[in-house]
């Protein structure tokens, strides 16, 4: 990617996280680059296609992570395979970098912020939101757990249940203002989850 095209994804985000995506127009992303609209439509055919590059890259980052901390890539009903090797140590270490880069990385915190406004003036934000921040993580992890029941590393429950128990707080402190006091709050109610809700703390076979 160009760094001009590059320039414009990350300032429209800006501003579309600042204003809210209706409320900016191609001109301002333009003036605040101090570019002309001919010049931005070298790189992006209008406002929609911008916010279709940004989604693609959200998707992008979430399937590298996902790669780097051997967690399922895509929903169980697509791959239920991939949900049989996850361990406790990859969901620890998925749900820490996942807080992470939700609240210190510039792009996605942007991302967080435009979805937040637009989710309650356009239905296809909150599906968006939804299924990035709320309903969809809390999906994934129900996913996991009952897998994980399945293999004897997780006391038997209401996956669904242990889903919200383990992401809620995580959603919570996303939304307090940025400290690191907040990581290490995350880090022990994880510590504790594990502590009291699982049998075996790293194992992916289901006999030993």
């Amino acid at each position: 990617m160009s760094d001009t095209k590059e320039k414009i994804l990350q300032t429209a985000l800006r501003l579309f996280a600042r204003d809210g995506y209706e409320a900016v127009s191609v001109s301002e992303i333009a003036g605040e680059l101090g570019i002309t609209k001919g010049a931005l439509y070298k790189h992006y055919a209008n406002k929609r296609s911008i916010f279709n590059s940004i989604v693609e890259r959200m998707y992008q980052i979430d399937a590298e992570r996902s790669r780097r901390y051997a967690v399922p890539q895509k929903k169980y009903c697509d791959a239920p395979g991939a949900y049989d090797t996850v361990s406790v140590e990859a969901v620890r270490s998925f749900t820490m970098a996942q807080f992470q880069f939700w609240t210190e990385d510039e792009f996605a915190a942007n991302f967080r912020k435009m979805l937040t406004l637009e989710q309650y003036r356009s239905e296809e934000m909150a599906q968006l939101h939804s299924q990035c921040l709320t309903a969809g993580p809390l999906a994934y992890m129900e996913d996991i757990f009952r897998d994980m029941m399945g293999r004897g590393i997780l006391k038997n429950s209401d996956p669904q249940t242990l889903s919200v128990e383990f992401y809620a707080p995580m959603y919570l402190l996303m939304g307090l203002p940025n400290d690191k006091k907040n990581a290490k709050l995350l880090e022990a109610h994880i510590e504790r989850f594990i502590r009291e809700r699982f049998i075996r703390r790293n194992t992916n076979c289901k006999e030993c």
